[in-house]
């Protein structure tokens, strides 16, 4: 039985007598065309190896199984682990894992294998759940995950906009985004009160551009967004951990032929990867 249907969803919750939990974010996604217009993204074949990440009741995890050879499913809820035995007990290719996806070794669950992720992710915790994916560097080939709608814009947004931070650039270091889709309230059940969007991240062989110090370069980041309204030099400074002068972060935007009084969220990665190239004698 697919269960990407409203009636399907409902019915099998209420078979089961199960309590949407709101601690984990839970928002079943029940519209079988957004399903199908997610796994298409994904574009998986029949060699794939997929890691679905909170697959819920099955809905996406079917599909996923019906197109990929190998499908590794990861719920934190072990309330719909007997749920998900049921609506995927026709699949012999989907392995169940109940565990917290951040406290899994990824190399360990695709055995060290290429693989693809898609998933649905609870909003209060995207951003910790996509930097270990790309952090970890596990031989991930994409990531098609269905995210807030305002998060799924700062991942690809450039320069000078309002969405445009550390979030931005870190997605960008590893991947390259691509937005695929706008999903309203009324696809879910319960309906969450702000759009979704899906976007999937093509993940770089090798990042874009090319830091001496990839860590001081993320730390510049972080410093220049966490008081994005000051001067990258203020900013900078500012940032006790990293004990390099105003007057120093100036010298190095007058070498690169940067305004010494710009702010970070006028730098693109390569700029910021000169950057930290520059002041890591300074750092050190």
């Amino acid at each position: 039985m697919r269960i990407g249907t409203v009636g399907n969803t409902a019915d099998i919750i209420s078979r089961h007598k199960f309590s949407i939990r709101k601690k984990y974010g839970q928002n079943f996604l029940a519209d079988i065309s957004m399903l199908e217009k997610i796994v298409s993204a994904a574009a998986i074949g029949p060699e794939d190896k997929v890691l679905e990440i909170g697959p819920g009741l099955g809905a996406m995890t079917q599909l996923l199984a019906e197109q990929a050879k190998r499908v590794t499913a990861v719920e934190i809820d072990k309330e719909l682990i007997p749920i998900l035995k049921e609506t995927l007990s026709e699949y012999d290719n989907v392995n169940i894992i109940n565990g917290d996806i951040m406290k899994q070794e990824l190399k360990e669950l695709c055995g060290g294998d290429k693989y693809k992720v898609v998933a649905n992710l609870p909003y209060y915790i995207t951003t910790p759940i996509v930097m270990k994916l790309l952090e970890e560097n596990a031989g991930i080939e994409s990531i098609t995950i269905m995210i807030q709608k305002e998060v799924a814009q700062r991942m690809q947004t450039g320069p000078g906009s309002k969405d445009y931070g550390a979030l931005s650039l870190a997605v960008q270091y590893y991947a390259k985004p691509v937005y695929v889709c706008t999903v309203p309230p009324e696809c879910f059940i319960p309906r969450p009160g702000v759009d979704s969007a899906v976007v999937r991240l093509d993940v770089y062989d090798t990042p874009p551009v090319s830091a001496e110090d990839p860590e001081l370069m993320f730390k510049l980041i972080r410093a220049a967004f966490n008081q994005r309204r000051k001067t990258l030099a203020n900013a900078i400074s500012g940032e006790g951990s990293l004990n390099i002068s105003r007057e120093a972060v100036q010298e190095a935007l007058k070498s690169l032929g940067m305004d010494e009084l710009i702010r970070g969220e006028k730098l693109t990665l390569e700029e910021f990867a000169r950057l930290s190239d520059v002041l890591e004698q300074v750092y050190k």
